[in-house]
């Protein structure tokens, strides 16, 4: 019956934790309708990140809004996935995410651009760390299918060190190509 191991785990844990950057993107009121009435609840979306690359959505609802923070903070947590950054700064490539009828494009930008994108969008690049982005969203306006799309095209996109090991070359080769073809242009 000793449970020392799992205590010693969840205190690693929660030494990560004070780190995250926790973005609140939006809260919903929310109705059961039941016999004697109508019951209120609050739908919560949070966005987490470290601001280091790592960044995870969550949604939560309850009878109070501080619970339903707490739970959509929970699940964000658990659903963390790294995107890799250029100089810690921006994105490696352009990307498009799709899911549902919410479309969002992501451009990498040089050094101080700044974070060019709107609302739900704006929250996931400022917990993921980045700084120069340009992002425009197109179709569904609702937060929930802005930000899945958001992760879907942040899911998609790759570091030269991954495209390079996928395909069995080294780093200059892929960086290289780029280099090469504009000095063939410019010639």
């Amino acid at each position: 019956m000793a449970r020392g191991p799992r205590d010693d785990r969840n205190r690693d844990r929660d030494r990560d934790e004070p780190d995250l950057v926790e973005k609140l993107v939006a809260i919903n009121r929310v109705a059961k309708v039941v016999k004697g009435g109508r019951r209120f609840g609050f739908a919560a979306l949070v966005v987490v990140g470290d601001g280091r690359g790592k960044v995870g959505y969550g949604h939560g609802k309850a009878r109070e809004v501080p619970e339903a923070i707490r739970k959509a903070t929970e699940s964000a947590k658990k659903t963390m996935v790294r995107v890799p950054l250029r100089d810690g700064r921006t994105l490696h490539h352009d990307v498009q995410g799709r899911f549902g009828a919410g479309v969002v494009v992501m451009r990498a930008a040089p050094a101080g651009t700044g974070i060019i994108a709107g609302g739900p969008t704006r929250a996931v690049f400022e917990a993921l760390g980045v700084q120069d982005v340009v992002a425009k969203s197109t179709g569904s306006s609702n937060p929930y299918n802005m930000i899945k799309a958001a992760f879907e095209g942040l899911k998609n996109s790759n570091s030269p060190r991954m495209v390079a090991a996928r395909r069995g070359k080294k780093v200059s080769d892929i960086v290289g190509r780029r280099d090469e073809k504009s000095e063939e242009a410019a010639a």
